[in-house]
């Protein structure tokens, strides 16, 4: 309950905050956190994040890089190379040691996702929101129970909070 106050106070403030953003932005902003709610919701209930939402998310993010304002399409394609790289590299890598998966090719998509939207300039502060959630979550949470928690819903969060960082800093 106290996590979907906390939603609704960002959205609000966001809203609040974004009257100088078009409204295609405003759409687009829509549409980006309805996505990642829905990846959070199916991550948490069965650990896939599904390249049914992954895949056009990405594409969508190359679309939204060459519009007007955008990041530009090679700061788009290099973010979504390298962070799908990156998490494609430690999942291999902990899977060659371990034998088990621990970073699964949806986190891998949905990273360079966020490269996608955002460039590779902003793909660290994804990285530490993400993994500093998932850390503090598993710190207070996960002590007793089954050590495997969802990143995806960690790299949403991420995601989301930088876009929307981008969006208000970038105003006139």
């Amino acid at each position: 309950m106290a996590a979907r106050r906390s939603f609704t106070a960002a959205v609000g403030y966001f809203l609040k905050s974004a009257k100088g953003l078009g409204l295609l932005t405003l759409f687009i902003t829509i549409l980006l956190t309805l996505t990642l709610v829905r990846l959070t919701w199916i991550d948490l209930h069965s650990f896939r994040l599904p390249d049914l939402y992954t895949l056009p998310l990405i594409a969508a993010g190359v679309t939204v890089s060459v519009m007007d304002g955008g990041i530009g399409l090679p700061a788009s394609l290099i973010g979504g190379a390298l962070g799908f790289g990156l998490f494609w590299a430690v999942g291999t890598f902990y899977f060659s040691r371990k034998g088990i998966e621990g970073l699964g090719l949806g986190d891998a998509k949905l990273f360079a996702a966020s490269g996608t939207w955002l460039g590779v300039m902003w793909l660290p502060h994804v990285l530490l929101i993400a993994a500093g959630g998932g850390l503090i979550f598993a710190l207070v949470f996960k002590r007793h129970r089954t050590p495997a928690i969802a990143f995806g819903p960690w790299l949403a969060l991420g995601f989301w909070s930088v876009w929307i960082f981008v969006q208000l800093t970038s105003l006139p």
